[in-house]
């Protein structure tokens, strides 16, 4: 890799770094090519992707970053797993790490927040970008079926007030 490659790698790792909601660092030694394909196509699936970059590389993409101190996480054989939703890419590690025991998280960084093992742990408990819209629209919709059962009720009060008595008059 020439120097015009790497300076390309450094900005592009930049941009994850920046730009992510989550960042995931993990160790992945003993991954086949097939698991690795796995991890892959999960984080797409999940809007999210998988990078591994040199750790010497990631580190200089990260100088002057507000995550900077994430760069401790990067020792040995790792691996990114980025997505812009907050959750998601956290979410897929935790989910392919349980699967996997080659696959071991080491921390990462969610905005200007480092997080460790057990951070990256509690983000993947909360609920996704998707999940918190579809309550609130759950949320607002509510009280307007509310409304509709409340105004489509006395009608069918009256009519079963009415077929008693045609009942009892019969």
């Amino acid at each position: 890799m020439d120097r015009a490659q790497k300076e390309k790698v450094v900005e592009e790792l930049g941009q994850i770094f920046e730009s992510s909601g989550v960042v995931v660092v993990a160790h992945y030694v003993g991954l086949t090519v097939a698991e690795m394909q796995d991890l892959r196509a999960r984080a797409r699936e999940a809007g999210g992707s998988v990078r591994v970059a040199k750790n010497r590389l990631a580190k200089i993409a990260l100088e002057g970053k507000p995550c900077e101190s994430m760069s401790d996480l990067l020792t040995g054989m790792t691996v990114l797993t980025y997505s812009d939703d907050p959750v998601a890419a956290a979410k897929v590690a935790e989910d392919f790490a349980k699967e996997n025991k080659k696959f071991e998280i080491l921390g990462g960084t969610m905005g200007e927040n480092v997080l460790d093992r057990a951070g990256v742990e509690a983000v993947s408990k909360m609920p996704s970008r998707e999940e918190l819209i579809a309550s609130i629209v759950g949320c607002i919709g509510a009280p307007a079926a509310n409304i509709a059962g409340a105004v489509g009720a006395p009608a069918s009060n009256i009519a079963s007030i009415l077929s008693t008595i045609e009942e009892k008059a019969a």
